[in-house]
């Protein structure tokens, strides 16, 4: 009897255990369950514009008008990866928070819609305008799949279509094409500015490895004026998405003329990046200035971004005399790995809107970029340090989840008394993730690491190495600007000198921002954390 009851005494409690452990079990699953976070929760950006569904690349045919900045974009409807593409179309009044609207163009008979750009015909040059309205034009690439199949090389040809309603729906011209192809593989992605001095549009167009220009005083005929890119820039890629403004240098009354061409491959980090050249143009042709000339890498090339994932970027039309500013806008992936980034439902984001400045300095033409100042309407907290001093060898924490949500930041500081050490700052978690930046001041060069960042398996090309950017002021101190979202860092060293733009994926939010050196102490002066807030 006393061996039964002991025996019933371990039996229930066994079942006590086990019960415990299933309960626990449950518990777990239950918090799990939780906490995981959807693809939407992690990796959604929150001021960065990106689809609702599907693939988006290149931005397109960006304009403004009446209170509205438009951009348009290569877009698929149907997928996760390029395909057929149209022109998806958003709108905002600010350049950071965007409404996306219906479809602007759909592939036809002619081909698919590749990127191009849009301008407001102010003048109704091209005629389109009717009962007073004001025709707004755009201007794209037809790419025939057929054509391209069947080994044609004349496959690429630009049209124009033309909106009475403020880019909201269009309406493709007749006669399309107007330009048609000379017998060009790669002929595409015109930008269309307006000439003031000369009173004509002028057009710059990619064709293969150089950029063609041409003229019209109507935007349906167009004259070829002169190519530009011979033996000059990077050419390990195909010539893609050009844009030509006039600038006046920062400071004084000089102007001068920039040319943006992305390059497919071949970046300073290599994969897709896009470069820049500063010099004249007189209507007919542009010319590299000497001194800018001079100042060129070892690719041959000046970048406006030194990260992996400023691509195809290019500048609104239209804006007024009053602002004045040249506002930019690229698609922040590479074409390296833009098609298996683990994001399901939508793929890829557009970088923050930007203000390009041009410098001049001891000779040296620069063009640089900031955030546009809009973003400083979304401030919803702030903290502040004015003086922090780091001992050397320590990873010292700066700010963590406690003090500040980690989804959206802007954050400035600087660095003083740069000593020849390497400053890594670092934004990590629990898990593992970190998205590591900084100075190397013993081999002059920035840099970006994002190795061990969370999710980097999906593609040997996304984090083989660190990014690096040069490094070349003699300047004893650094002014930072940072911002962050989620899963993308950019970052603006010495008001946009020099620029680092990447894309990462953390398994689990942020949750800590620190800082490191190796060798000295480091003073940081002016620490402003800015957490923004779009709800």
């Amino acid at each position: 009897m006393k061996e039964f009851k002991v025996l019933f005494v371990v039996f229930i409690g066994l079942i006590i255990t086990i019960g415990c452990k299933e309960q626990k079990t449950k518990q777990d699953v239950s918090n799990t369950v939780e906490t995981k976070l959807s693809e939407e929760q992690l990796y959604r950006p929150n001021f960065h514009f990106t689809p609702k569904a599907n693939w988006m690349n290149d931005p397109n045919g960006m304009f403004f008008y009446n209170g509205y900045y438009h951009l348009y974009f290569q877009y698929y409807p149907d997928g996760n990866v390029w395909g057929p593409m149209h022109w998806g179309h958003a709108i905002s009044t600010d350049m950071v928070t965007w409404v996306e609207k219906p479809i602007a163009l759909y592939p036809d008979e002619k081909g698919y819609i590749f990127s191009g750009s849009a301008v407001v015909d102010a003048d109704n040059t091209s005629g389109f305008g009717k009962g007073g309205k004001i025709p707004t034009i755009a201007m794209f690439t037809y790419h025939n799949m057929d054509k391209e199949k069947n080994g044609d090389v004349n496959f690429q040809s630009q049209a124009i279509a033309y909106s009475l309603d403020e880019g909201l729906t269009w309406e493709k011209y007749a006669d399309n094409p107007v330009i048609k192809n000379p017998n060009i593989k790669d002929f595409r992605d015109p930008k269309v500015v307006w000439d003031e001095v000369n009173e004509k549009w002028i057009m710059v167009l990619a064709a293969g490895q150089e950029i063609m220009f041409y003229s019209s005083k109507n935007l349906k005929d167009w004259e070829l004026l002169s190519n530009f890119g011979e033996n000059i820039g990077s050419h390990d890629g195909v010539w893609e998405c050009p844009d030509l403004f006039a600038m006046q240098v920062e400071g004084t009354d000089e102007v001068k003329w920039v040319l943006i061409v992305s390059v497919g491959k071949g970046g300073y980090n290599m994969g897709s990046a896009t470069q820049y050249f500063v010099g004249d143009f007189d209507g007919k042709n542009f010319t590299i200035d000497p001194d800018f000339k001079n100042e060129l890498d070892t690719n041959n090339a000046s970048w406006i971004d030194y990260g992996k994932d400023n691509y195809a970027g290019v500048t609104w039309s239209n804006i007024p005399d009053t602002d004045g500013r040249k506002l930019f806008i690229g698609w922040m992936s590479n074409w390296q790995y833009a098609t298996k980034v683990p994001t399901e439902k939508w793929r890829s984001s557009m970088t923050v809107a930007r203000e390009l400045k041009l410098t001049k300095t001891n000779n040296k033409y620069q063009l640089k970029s900031v955030p546009v100042k809009e973003i400083s309407n979304y401030i919803s907290k702030t903290v502040k340090k004015n003086s922090i001093n780091i001992e050397k060898g320590k990873q010292t924490l700066l700010t963590n989840k406690k003090l500040i949500d980690f989804k959206s930041l802007d954050i400035q500081f600087t660095i003083k008394n740069l000593k020849e050490d390497t400053y890594t700052f670092c934004f990590d978690n629990k898990s593992g993730d970190a998205i590591k930046f900084g100075l190397n001041n013993n081999e002059q060069f920035f840099f970006i690491d994002r190795m061990v960042s969370g999710n980097v398996s999906f593609s040997e090309e996304f984090a083989p190495k660190i990014s690096k950017a040069p490094f070349t002021t003699t300047e004893n101190e650094l002014e930072v600007r940072l911002l962050l979202d989620k899963t993308s860092i950019e970052i603006f060293y010495n008001n946009g000198e020099t620029v680092m733009t990447e894309i990462f994926f953390p398994k689990n939010p942020i949750e800590a921002f620190s800082v490191q050196s190796e060798n000295f102490n480091i003073e940081i002066e002016n620490l402003i954390i800015n957490e923004l807030n779009f709800n």
